[in-house]
């Protein structure tokens, strides 16, 4: 009987679709782990193609590629080395080893989350059997729910291997261990937001509880798309101990020493890494966002708008940390209305960071708009130029020169509106929206204040930028302002952005109802704008760039909203 096994966690980036370069990565881990005494390499939740592969794995000829990588590196597992653990999506033929005795088995079957189990030259196949549907998921459109899985026979030990959300239910974890497992192998394609990782352990704390078995959780790294994914695999002990603790936001492989005791298989080596919590993790998932965003779709930089304020600031530091500031270049588009102190505050804070920044006035392309549409609207019993007209001719004039120059140049075009001005429409379509992608798309203003200060006071782990306060204290301090007319403050057509946050928390994340939100302290009439305009922006909202998640309700997979929406809970309490 084994006595002892160890096990590597390897928590990779792998890039969705490249199914050929992530088999280069599990290859490369794999020689690690043999350098370490391994005797098995566990991957990530449906590592070969990447997580989440939404509608590509609806494509016949992608799934089949992915089956013939998948058994190249079986057969690899034929030569001296440690076994392999990976997820993959999998569709069985009557050539598979569970296939083989099922008399008149189809040519093909369903498609399923699978995990796989190499070694020896052979392979198993588990299904995962609980599909989430809610959210950002949505596994119950694209695969089929697998049966009750048994455990597999690996380096002599049975190891039981539910798939991610089949820990969040205690049926999986108690068959395979009325079936004889010994140990849990729990792959993951887990993406970050607020409390997730709390939320992670909990359940797999749960199962270990019940069944009285060790678990091995191993999580993805990296970014896909709106979604970021912070590693942080474990192991986790039945009375709730955690031996052993990888880090966070990084890339790595780690060998744990796993033994058979009285009490059960037991990790008997130790690793703590120190995990990243509040403001420091959500400047983390935003850099990783967009850093991979830029790299796995081959941009070779990124430029925006430096405005002077601090969203672009933050957005600024968040691209030179991410990439390097010798790949971020800023401009400052000045208009007849923007202040000196914005000019002064943008260079400086590109200076602190080492961006490139160039000024490209606008005010006399402005003037010439203008001129050329007054007799048009004239003509057309448009009247005069309205006020939010002259303030979109601006903001449409830069975000047409800043893709003129992402064109030129094939850096990405980074907007950065936050989430309070996304929610309520407070940005122009085709103007300040315009872009690749968006690093803080789902970060409210307030929290927008509070990571510009955390980065003037800290180094971020991985970052490139230089350390110390880069974002001058002078666009922190200074009043939010669209500088798009004389003397404009955002707070002129918007609630404080305290008392706005708040509301939008409530409607938006939490989706309270009109009643409760007011109990919290806020005006009705308020909290009826807030709506108003949340409702009525979600247009705006269905063309925007992509952006991290870093909440429980990102716009975007998470949030879905008709357009075309008459309920407004406001107006029924009016009614009634």
């Amino acid at each position: 009987m084994t006595k002892r096994l160890k096990i590597a966690l390897a928590q990779l980036n792998p890039v969705l679709g490249d199914s050929a370069g992530n088999a280069a990565l599990l290859r490369a881990a794999r020689k690690q782990a043999a350098t370490e005494g391994a005797d098995i390499v566990v991957a990530s939740e449906l590592f070969l193609c990447g997580y989440p592969p939404e509608d590509l794995v609806l494509k016949a000829s992608f799934v089949r590629h992915i089956r013939e990588v998948a058994l190249a590196l079986v057969a690899e597992t034929a030569e001296p080395g440690p076994a392999l653990i990976f997820g993959l999506p999998y569709m069985e033929t009557a050539q598979d080893p569970q296939m083989k005795e099922q008399k008149g088995a189809p040519a093909e079957t369903q498609l399923y989350n699978s995990v796989m189990v190499a070694q020896n030259g052979t392979y198993e196949i588990r299904h995962k059997v609980h599909l989430p549907n809610y959210s950002v998921f949505d596994e119950k459109r694209l695969f089929a729910a697998g049966p009750l899985p048994a455990p597999v026979h690996v380096c002599g030990v049975e190891i039981g291997l539910p798939i991610c959300e089949d820990i969040w239910f205690s049926d999986v974890c108690q068959h395979l261990r009325a079936q004889g497992a010994e140990l849990f192998v729990c792959i993951n394609g887990s993406p970050f937001e607020r409390g997730k990782y709390e939320e992670r352990r909990h359940h797999a704390s749960q199962c270990c509880a019940d069944t009285q078995l060790a678990m091995l959780y191993v999580n993805q790294l990296g970014g896909q798309d709106e979604l970021v994914f912070d590693g942080a695999s474990f192991i986790i002990h039945p009375d709730g101990q955690v031996p052993l603790q990888m880090a966070d936001w990084e890339a790595g492989l780690v060998v744990a020493d796993m033994a058979q005791t009285a009490k059960g298989w037991r990790c008997v080596s130790e690793q703590q890494a120190v995990l990243q919590t509040g403001l420091a993790s959500v400047y983390q998932a935003a850099m990783l966002g967009l850093r991979d965003y830029v790299e796995k779709n081959n941009f070779p930089g990124i430029l925006l708008g430096l405005s002077g304020g601090i969203d672009s600031a933050l957005c600024a530091a968040l691209g030179a940390d991410a990439l390097g500031p010798e790949r971020v270049q800023a401009f400052l588009l000045p208009s007849q209305y923007t202040a000196a102190s914005s000019f002064a505050d943008a260079r400086l804070c590109a200076k602190r960071l080492g961006i490139k920044f160039n000024e490209l006035p606008i005010t006399d392309i402005v003037a010439a708009l203008e001129k050329m549409l007054t007799p048009a609207f004239a003509d057309t019993q448009m009247g005069d130029i309205k006020d939010i007209t002259a303030q979109n001719i601006q903001s449409r004039l830069r975000g047409l020169l800043l893709m003129a120059l992402s064109n030129q140049s094939g850096s990405m075009l980074v907007t950065t509106g936050n989430k309070s001005e996304v929610s309520v429409g407070y940005a122009t379509l085709y103007g300040d929206m315009n872009g690749g992608y968006n690093p803080v798309k789902d970060i409210y203003k307030t929290e927008i204040f509070g990571l510009a200060k955390w980065r003037n006071e800290n180094h971020p782990k991985g970052a490139l930028a230089p350390a110390g306060e880069v974002i001058p204290p002078s666009i922190i301090e200074k009043p939010p302002t669209a500088e798009l007319k004389e003397g404009q403050k955002d707070e002129d057509n918007l609630p404080p952005y305290k008392v706005l946050d708040d509301i939008l928390m409530g409607l938006v994340e939490e989706e309270l109802d009109f009643a409760t939100i007011i109990e919290r302290g806020h005006k009705p009439e308020i909290v009826k704008q807030v709506e108003h305009l949340l409702y009525i922006s979600e247009y705006k909202r269905r063309q925007a760039a992509p952006g991290v998640k870093i909440g429980s309700r990102n716009f975007g997979l998470d949030r879905r909203y008709p357009i075309t929406n008459g309920f407004r809970e406001a107006r029924l309490k009016d009614e009634s």
